[in-house]
């Protein structure tokens, strides 16, 4: 195993302790590796949301302002648990309330929605959404239901601006709801990648394997086939998300995300073809953005999320923020 660590037991609260020096408008609270705004900004509702580590810039990345105001890390794609997600709420509960965002892994919904009852017997008012945008894969080893994955990051930046713009605890909470309702992703790797505690692969790939419907895990997806040209790939990921919903006349955001070990160069050219294939269809595109948003460690890999806007959506899309791993 070659990477550029220290102990392997020390990787989560160095890799946290190193992003908080680098921006100085997070802190580090003192259990465990949860990072809230350095300024808390009071009266708003506040947003946490959380999962294992080796997501990022997910998701210490988007606490800021427009977006999170707590983010808790577990270790590497394992849950935190429910007194580091109590402190997080703690650390940022303001009279307005706050709103949990829960990707749908079975150990981050339990976890999660125990914090919130606790909270909720101590007087703060807690609220969540759960997010499950992944189209390849309804149950797996780690759900019940459909998967958490990038399109996580759109309902971090709807209802954070919505919350940044006074939005009652109902209020982002309904928008969070909506983004989930219209956004949909799925995603492909080339390789494997591997966590440090493991000191190995969490799976192999023959040299001209792929695996098509991947969790951000390294999850199993549908099937496994031959490596197959950029845009074949693309048309078969869009063929299963436009298959979901109608999407037919609207407008959308795409995301083509990075699992942390593709080059910017492939994720624009598949980019170049997703915009093809939409326009074809009149399906009009009305932000993009590529890059790597929610990884999987160095999995060479991508995602690609299409979000059905409305006026609200795009509005609060537009509205800025200012996060590590979000400017606007």
């Amino acid at each position: 195993m070659k990477k550029f660590i220290n102990q392997v037991d020390q990787v989560e609260n160095q890799m946290i302790a190193g992003m908080v020096k680098a921006y100085p408008s997070l802190r580090k609270l003192d259990c465990g590796n949860v990072v809230v705004r350095a300024n808390k900004k009071e009266g708003k509702v506040a947003l946490v949301s959380g999962g294992g580590s080796g997501h990022e810039p997910a998701h210490g990345g988007y606490v800021g302002t427009g977006m999170l105001d707590g983010a808790v890390a577990g270790a590497v794609f394992t849950s935190p648990t429910p007194d580091q997600i109590l402190e997080a709420i703690h650390a940022v509960a303001t009279e307005a309330g706050v709103l949990l965002v829960i990707k749908n892994y079975t150990g981050d919904v339990m976890n999660f929605e125990m914090a919130e009852e606790i909270a909720q017997e101590e007087g703060i008012q807690v609220k969540h959404v759960i997010t499950n945008d992944d189209v390849a894969v309804k149950d797996s080893l780690y759900t019940v239901g459909r998967r958490g994955v990038a399109g996580t990051i759109f309902v971090h930046k709807i209802a954070g601006a919505r919350a940044e713009a006074g939005g009652s605890l109902d209020e982002v909470q309904a928008v969070a709801q909506k983004v989930i309702d219209n956004v949909r992703t799925m995603g492909v790797a080339l390789t494997p990648c591997m966590v440090p505690a493991a000191g190995k692969p969490g799976f192999t790939l023959d040299e001209d394997e792929m695996e098509v419907g991947i969790g951000i895990h390294g999850e199993p997806g549908t099937h496994r086939e031959a490596v197959r040209p950029a845009d074949e790939i693309v048309d078969h990921l869009l063929d299963h998300i436009l298959a979901d919903i109608d999407y037919s006349g609207q407008e959308v955001a795409v995301m083509v995300n990075g699992s942390g070990g593709t080059p910017l160069m492939e994720l624009f050219i598949l980019n170049n073809h997703v915009h093809d294939v939409l326009a074809s269809k009149g399906i009009r595109i009305y932000k993009t953005f590529v890059g790597n948003y929610m990884t999987s460690i160095e999995m060479q890999g991508f995602s690609l999320s299409l979000l059905r806007l409305d006026d609200e959506m795009k509005a609060l899309l537009d509205a800025p923020a200012d996060t590590p791993a979000w400017k606007a």
